[in-house]
């Protein structure tokens, strides 16, 4: 059997960790393509300032639009070629960091995340949006990136509920490698490279992978109500810290080298309604672990586990708590029909998956979510 894992060169998580970027530019050069929100600039400049004079680099900004587009992505190749820049930087949140991903190629490239909201900043891969916002294609790298350098002090700022969302995303980690083991699937890690270029083959996950996706359950389990509290007093803990990497690190290797499942399907499957387009990707995917948990029928003790955590750290556990109050047999078919389609993770399940067994674990979650709500 043919296996796989991937993970960043080198992962550097801490208070503060910022101040030290200047010394890994160095690593490939004096300059870098600073790819951020100019909001994530101003809140970081402080610290950017002081590593370019520490470490003698410059850092060329870009201005960055927000969307991560095949149009923003030429723009900043641009100036990246202009300014000779020896590396990439990709700072801040989820575009930001696909963004300096695709221009960089899979060389050169340091991801600064400065929320944790979701487990992409230590993946091969990229989403592609059209210049309004628009799903347009996922953009695959030879190899995931250089350097994850991960300032805690900056995640402890940000508003809580990223933080949540990333333990939302999180939470489908192990239950959705499980189901990889379990089934023999195919993993990220065996992906193509580029946009929908080239081949690096096939591969199931390693059993480092699950171990890995195991404790990041765990430690959600054990840290993920002492974080929230961290965060919402903006200060860091060992709790925070552990959950930070858990969100980012645990969940990143977890789901890219361990595969995903139903819970992400369910997630993209939801997209279609227009009520959760302002729920975070992490909240919708909690819920869709939730009737993943019911689609094969986990024993009850699991499932009231994983219901309980959710409520204790706020994420959803019925529709209506990512913007869909109320929905029609129609709509649940549409949802679970998308859910479905050939190319969907929901097929790595080890047992067989219809739209309509879908469209009915969406029911019943939905139905025991808002019990535990009342409660």
């Amino acid at each position: 059997m043919r296996k796989a894992f991937i993970c960043p060169s080198k992962y550097v998580q801490g208070e503060d960790e910022i101040l030290n970027l200047g010394y890994f530019v160095k690593g490939f050069g004096t300059s870098a393509l600073l790819i951020a929100h100019p909001d994530d600039v101003n809140r970081q400049k402080e610290k950017l300032d002081a590593t370019a004079r520490r470490f003698d680099v410059r850092f060329v900004e870009s201005a960055f639009g927000g969307e991560c587009s095949r149009q923003e992505v030429a723009r900043l190749e641009t100036i990246a070629q202009k300014f000779k820049c020896d590396c990439v930087i990709g700072l801040g949140g989820g575009k930001a960091i696909d963004t300096a991903k695709c221009v960089a190629k899979g060389n050169a490239l340091i991801i600064v995340p400065t929320i944790a909201a979701t487990d992409a900043p230590t993946s091969h891969s990229a989403v592609l949006y059209t210049p309004d916002g628009s799903f347009d294609d996922y953009a695959y790298f030879k190899q995931n990136p250089n350097i994850v350098l991960v300032d805690t002090a900056a995640i402890a700022q940000a508003p809580t509920r990223f933080l949540v969302s990333g333990m939302g995303d999180a939470l489908s980690t192990f239950f959705e490698a499980r189901a990889n083991v379990r089934s023999f699937s195919k993993v990220n890690a065996g992906l193509p490279c580029g946009y929908r270029e080239g081949y690096c083959g096939e591969a199931r996950g390693t059993n480092a992978a699950f171990a890995l996706a195991t404790l990041c359950y765990q430690t959600l389990l054990k840290d993920g109500v002492k974080a929230k509290e961290s965060c919402d007093q903006k200060v860091v803990t060992s709790a925070l810290e552990n959950i930070i990497e858990a969100n980012i690190l645990l969940s990143g290797l977890g789901f890219e080298s361990g595969g995903l499942a139903a819970a992400h399907a369910i997630h993209d499957g939801l997209t279609i309604l227009e009520g959760t387009h302002k729920y975070y990707h992490g909240e919708k995917v909690a819920f869709g672990t939730l009737a993943q948990l019911v689609l094969e029928n986990s024993p009850t003790e699991e499932l009231e586990e994983v219901f309980d955590f959710c409520l204790k750290v706020g994420l959803p556990v019925c529709l209506a708590d990512i913007g869909v109050p109320r929905i029609s047999d129609d709509q649940l078919y549409e949802v679970a029909k998308k859910a479905c389609i050939p190319e969907e993770s929901v097929h790595a399940m080890p047992f067989p998956v219809t739209v309509e067994s879908v469209a009915a674990a969406i029911k019943v979650a939905d139905a025991i979510g808002r019990r535990y709500a009342s409660k």
